[in-house]
């Protein structure tokens, strides 16, 4: 950033289209001053003779400011353009206009230089170009209290004895999966690091030699001197961003090791990116590095419990029974009139399918994944620790939020009132957002209560095809469309929660922007959650168990009756709705719409540019580079960033036992996740304003929140879902032989059809081929020949006590599982907590040599001054003067 421009023939090795014109845009017209940072503005279109006045006076104005005199007086009344019927069209420009140059005239007043340039390539637009003088930046460091290394060095030592040997035989196996950075091999040495100081310089390793400080210019704009937030939002300014630094070689590495799909088996240059970026989005970039390498071992268990399900098909006995032609068990129909009796056999494919993901070892598998959350939390914090230390965060602490604008603006409208007014206000924003939050989820339980009906109605139209072929695929194709429809609904309402959310939150008037940010992320991230697991959450709890029973049956509207569940269970449906809306998200919503919706965009921008008086050959031309960078997409933030993982962490965690392979479709994903948010960063966003952080803040909290609540839903599907407990019951409570034998009898109940209500019984009662008295119907109740018919039977109540008893056994022993991990593994790495215990050691040996070396250095200055006074010669006391008076000033002297 500060380092004097690099030649034309290096930049040949970086991306083909930067390479045609040397530094164009990355410097003042000077070729010297650096581009550090970039305000564009709209620029009205009018004659030629009032944009060169309009230039005329901008840089009179530009030209007073630096003189530190007042601006130039207005025009006169009787100027032409004062009266010309445009004046009043203007009036809005002129008030944006003067609104720029009161904030330019800010930035000037603390040492910026700026640079205008209106005739651009780019029409309509003109741009501020924004130089930090390097007195500056060493104020501005200074204050932040920013750490820089020292030229003092010490040995660091990650291990010892054969911990060490252990990791270098380590080391040596994945340094093919190392990007090809000189930094990320292993440091031996490494600088102590203090707080910049402008008196301290001369221990400090030349900036020019480390990372730009490219924050600095950033923390003036947008803390120094408040107000562009509110100045973007009023269109005052278009958009604000520092360029992208081609010219250096970060830019090319990021281009080559990071944004390219062909390295996706190496690892991210962590270091690399904090660099360019800024530490918040290192930060995310590292966080989700760990969570995709924490995902292997997860997905290699829920292969091996996949297949074992596969090859113990066979041997269940309880599917094994249900596809026995020869049991000949008729069950009762599936829906009014229209539907009529069914054999047992005609479920064997949805039996068998289900016992690959409902067998003993799912249970496994939830346990599993519940510990291996608490593993990935403590093993991201251990992370995030060494992370700090290694980018001198230890001793960080956030800065000091400033009110937002906008909050100003509010206080000052809320002294013009009377305090009984503003706390109404406040009180009623306050219920607007909760009854419109609670009105969003509603809207939300509504979708799904109609694609509920969707499925009852379909269903029931599928049954009274003519085509055999669709009358056997009536579940399979409801369940698929109604899963394919929740997705579309999901999909869309995403981006409307998103916006509601944002709505809501502008409504609180949060006083920082760190409190705005917090409400924000929280609102949507509720929504959103509610948002995908709603329907995930009524099949796997709610339904099969509204229903009722045969001559009882719940029906919506008088006229719809509530679903059944298949007789293999929900869980298979549970696995087909969970697999389609998260293999949807990730294909369309994370994937698609983050390649094709930045593209657009900016093809939409590059057209618009391209309508003007501009002739086609201009377009030809290079453009410069904060031309360039006008083009990308804003960058939005890291939110939408972290949601989309946080929902898929959701997916990984919350209903692993009904889909092992959750965690490979994530692993695959996030494989290319990284490659295209890289490429996306580096590529196809406006370069980031730089922030320093030392944690991912709110949302390592949210992941807590959803590993605790997954502990709780997978002990509930396990349970109530699949029919794990009903098996154990049997087999232990009711079995004659201890055996799973007849377990499908034990689970079916009677039904005399004489006893179904008017209008409901089958208008085909013989198309089994036979009359039938008797039909069977999957639920735990006495039968029509008992003192109580069809009243929960014993079986019920003792399978519900299992269930409840599983429910508090699993949760109890997780929860002690995940504290004990929590408590053995140290959130701060030993060999980390013994080198900061070193670095403030020499640290302190560091400082008292200097004090010592400055008192020797002061003893000398006394003694040659006294020196110099015992001799009366004026010839030869000139030289020892000067030679004591050099020794002293060396003694505060900085380069």
């Amino acid at each position: 950033m500060f380092s004097p421009p690099l030649s034309c023939q290096l930049l040949k090795s970086l991306a083909p289209e930067e390479n045609t014109k040397c530094q164009q845009g990355l410097y003042f017209q000077d070729g010297k001053r650096r581009v550090d940072y970039v305000l564009t503005y709209h620029i009205k279109k009018t004659s030629s003779s009032r944009r060169h006045t309009s230039r005329l006076r901008d840089n009179a104005f530009t030209r007073t400011l630096r003189r530190g005199r007042e601006p130039p007086p207005p025009a006169p009344k009787d100027d032409a353009e004062v009266g010309s019927p445009h004046h009043s069209m203007d009036h809005h420009d002129d008030d944006k206009c003067l609104r720029r140059e009161e904030f330019e005239s800010n930035l000037m007043e603390m040492g910026l230089e700026l640079e205008r340039d209106e005739e651009t390539k780019t029409p309509g637009v003109g741009f501020v170009k924004i130089h930090a003088p390097w007195s500056i930046l060493c104020r501005e460091a200074e204050f932040m209290k920013l750490k820089m290394p020292t030229k003092k060095v010490y040995e660091v030592k990650h291990s010892s004895g054969v911990m060490e040997k252990i990791n270098a035989f380590i080391s040596k196996l994945t340094d093919p999966l190392h990007p090809n950075l000189e930094e990320n091999r292993t440091q031996k040495v490494k600088h102590l690091s203090y707080p910049f100081s402008r008196e301290k310089q001369h221990l400090l390793v030349s900036a020019s030699q480390q990372h730009p400080f490219s924050r600095i210019i950033q923390h003036f704009i947008f803390t120094r001197c408040s107000g562009i937030t509110s100045l973007l939002g009023s269109g005052v300014y278009l958009a604000a961003y520092p360029l992208h630094d081609v010219s250096i070689h970060h830019y090319t590495l990021l281009y080559e090791e990071w944004a390219s799909y062909s390295v996706f088996y190496k690892y991210q240059p962590i270091g690399l990116i904090r660099k360019y970026f800024g530490e918040k989005i290192g930060l995310y970039f590292a966080w989700l590095g760990v969570y995709t390498q924490m995902l292997i071992p997860a997905s290699l268990v829920g292969v091996i419990v996949f297949l074992y399900g596969c090859v113990t098909v066979d041997d269940d006995i309880p599917s094994m029974e249900i596809c026995d032609q020869r049991k000949n068990i008729t069950m009762c129909p599936l829906c009014d009139r229209v539907c009529s009796y069914w054999n047992l056999s005609t479920a064997c494919g949805t039996a068998r399918a289900s016992h690959l993901f409902d067998n003993p070892a799912t249970v496994f598998f939830s346990i599993f994944m519940a510990l291996w959350a608490a593993f990935f939390m403590e093993h991201w914090k251990r992370r995030q620790m060494r992370l700090n230390y290694e980018w001198d965060l230890t001793g960080f602490e956030d800065e000091e939020d400033h009110p937002r604008a906008e909050y100003e603006f509010r206080v000052m409208q809320k002294s013009l009132k009377k305090d009984h007014k503003s706390q109404k206000f406040k009180d009623l924003s306050a219920k607007l957002n909760a009854s419109l939050a609670i009105l969003q989820i509603g809207v939300t339980f509504a979708i799904v209560f109609g694609v509920i009906l969707y499925r009852i109605s379909t269903k029931a139209a599928l049954a009274m095809s003519s085509n055999p072929m669709t009358r056997s695929n009536v579940r399979l194709t409801v369940k698929t469309t109604a899963a394919i429809i929740n997705l579309v609904v999901i999909l869309i309402l995403d981006e409307v929660y998103g916006a509601v959310a944002r709505w809501l939150t502008v409504l609180e008037v949060p006083k920082t922007d760190k409190s705005f940010e917090e409400r924000l992320i929280f609102k949507t991230f509720i929504l959103k959650f509610v948002n995908a697991f709603t329907p995930i959450i009524y099949i796997a709890f709610f339904r099969g168990r509204l229903g009722g029973r045969p001559g009882s049956y719940l029906y919506v509207f008088e006229s719809y009756r509530m679903e059944e569940c298949a007789h293999g269970g929900c869980l298979m449906e549970l696995c087909i709705q969970l697999s389609i809306t998260m293999l949807g998200k990730q294909l369309i919503q994370n994937n698609l719409f983050e390649i094709g919706v930045p593209k657009l965009k900016k093809l939409i921008r590059y057209i618009k540019s391209k309508r003007g008086s501009f002739q086609e050959e201009e377009y030809e031309k290079k453009l410069q580079r904060y031309e360039t960078d006008h083009f990308l997409e804003p960058f939005a933030g890291l939110t939408p960033e972290y949601m989309e993982m946080i929902i898929q962490f959701g997916f990984v965690t919350l209903f692993v036992a009904s889909f092992p392979l959750a965690p490979l479709f994530a692993l695959l994903n996030n494989i290319i996740e990284i490659r295209l948010d890289a490429k996306k960063f580096v590529a196809e966003l406006r370069r980031p304003d730089a922030a320093r952080g030392k944690d991912i803040g709110i949302w390592y909290n949210i992941l807590r929140g959803v590993a605790k609540v997954a502990v709780i839903v997978n002990a509930f599907v396990i349970s109530f879902t699949s029919d794990f407990i009903p098996r154990l019951v049997y087999q232990y409570m009711y079995s004659p032989d201890g055996s799973m034998h007849s377990f499908v009898n034990h689970t079916l109940s009677y039904f005399n059809v004489s006893h179904f209500q008017n209008g409901t019984a089958p208008l085909e009662p013989f198309h089994l081929g036979f009359h039938v008295d008797i039909c069977r119907y999957k639920d735990y109740r006495e039968p029509p020949w008992s003192l109580t018919p069809y009243e929960i039977s014993k079986e019920f109540w003792a399978v519900l006590a299992a269930r409840l008893a599983f429910v508090k056994i699993i949760f109890n022993v997780v929860m002690l599982m995940s504290d004990v991990v929590d408590w053995i593994i140290p959130d701060i790495p030993k060999d980390i907590s013994l080198q900061i215990y070193k670095e403030k050691i020499l640290m302190m040996d560091l400082f008292m040599k200097e004090e010592q070396g400055k008192t020797r250095i002061e003893d000398s200055c006394k003694e040659t001054s006294t020196l110099t006074r015992s001799r009366h010669s004026p010839i030869s006391a000139a030289p020892s003067a000067g030679s004591g008076l050099l020794v002293c000033v060396g003694s505060t002297h900085h380069p």
